[in-house]
């Protein structure tokens, strides 16, 4: 037997299988739709803050400027959000939600509260909140590391 790391003991191995799974399945959920994974992010935020520039939103996201561009174009292509110079400084971009966004938000908010419940399904609420809680303090020190 070898000094490897299994799968079973990685932190980053079980987080990053346990995130594609979710991505799959709310992928399934939200595609009715007309949305994907890589736009939902931006949706929840924005659906929290309307009118960000796009700098905020990748702050909030945290994912890169060119990725972001490349998103909201899609975004804007399937009538999602709108991208308006800002009024006091032209140079930045704010991005607001379409009518058509804000109509889908109960149904993408319902289908991502069920992939959740589906994922902590047999744990108690406790467990489930310091599984969050847990997380939440390790991004935390990942984030403070960089």
């Amino acid at each position: 037997m070898t000094d490897g790391l299994f799968r079973g003991e990685s932190l980053g191995y079980q987080v990053n299988h346990l995130a594609r799974l979710l991505a799959h399945t709310l992928a399934a959920r939200i595609a009715p739709y007309g949305v994907v994974p890589g736009q939902f992010a931006q949706l929840l935020v924005l659906f929290e803050e309307d009118g960000l520039t796009q700098r905020e939103l990748c702050d909030r996201v945290r994912i890169e400027q060119a990725t972001m561009a490349k998103t909201l174009q899609r975004m804007q292509r399937d009538g999602l959000v709108r991208c308006d110079p800002d009024p006091d400084d032209r140079r930045r971009i704010r991005v607001y939600l379409t009518d058509h966004a804000r109509a889908l938000q109960p149904e993408l908010v319902a289908a991502a509260r069920s992939v959740n419940a589906l994922a902590v399904q047999g744990l108690t609420e406790a467990e489930a909140a310091g599984y969050l809680e847990l997380t939440a303090r390790a991004i935390g020190n990942l984030e403070s590391a960089l």
